[in-house]
């Protein structure tokens, strides 16, 4: 009689799992643009689904975003393409003075925007010495693409939050550039 292989559980585990993250269709970084499966729910007045491919058709914004993290690594500079986050509130409802933007990810980080920083106001800008400069124009984008690509998982797509400016040498504190977007909520003061 023949030995009997058995595989063992730890890797029968790990092939199981493997094939079911494949089958959720999670993306990847070799997820193409137009097979990205993610939705960003926009909450506020009313709430609704938009499709990855259906953000992609609204009107987009460009321009360069250049951040440091809070242990001072700095990331970028790089060009993104997006949807205004102003956008995307009017499309909720829109905002009152008093009323905050939540802007949540799939892993649970959260960040408040308020009126003014949904303008582009009152966010830390910083030289490439990281000396605080006096802040030019703004604008806080829901980004799809980083220099031309699609942005990639492991990058924070395929959407993420990012503020942008007209010139790559403005680098901006990068606690509110959400990775994984998946709800923006407008929520009344």
């Amino acid at each position: 009689m023949s030995p009997v292989h058995r595989t063992p559980p730890i890797l029968l585990a790990l092939v199981l799992i493997g094939g079911a993250t494949l089958a959720s269709g999670c993306p990847g970084p070799a997820a193409a643009a137009g097979d990205v499966a993610w939705n960003l729910t926009l909450a506020g007045d009313t709430e609704q689904v938009l499709t990855h491919s259906g953000i992609q058709a609204l009107p987009d914004v460009e321009g360069y975003g250049y951040s440091v993290s809070t242990v001072g690594i700095k990331y970028g500079p790089n060009r993104y393409r997006g949807v205004l986050l102003t956008d995307l509130v009017e499309m909720a409802g829109g905002i009152g003075e008093d009323d905050l933007i939540y802007v949540s990810a799939e892993d649970g980080y959260l960040w408040v925007f308020d009126t003014t920083q949904l303008r582009g106001e009152e966010f830390f800008t910083f030289d490439e010495n990281l000396h605080e400069i006096p802040a030019p124009a703004l604008r806080v984008i829901l980004a799809y693409e980083r220099d031309g690509m699609p942005l990639a998982y492991e990058d924070g797509g395929p959407l993420r939050l990012v503020v942008i400016t007209e010139t790559p040498d403005v680098i901006t504190e990068g606690s509110p550039w959400v990775k994984w977007v998946d709800r923006v909520e407008v929520r009344r003061g």
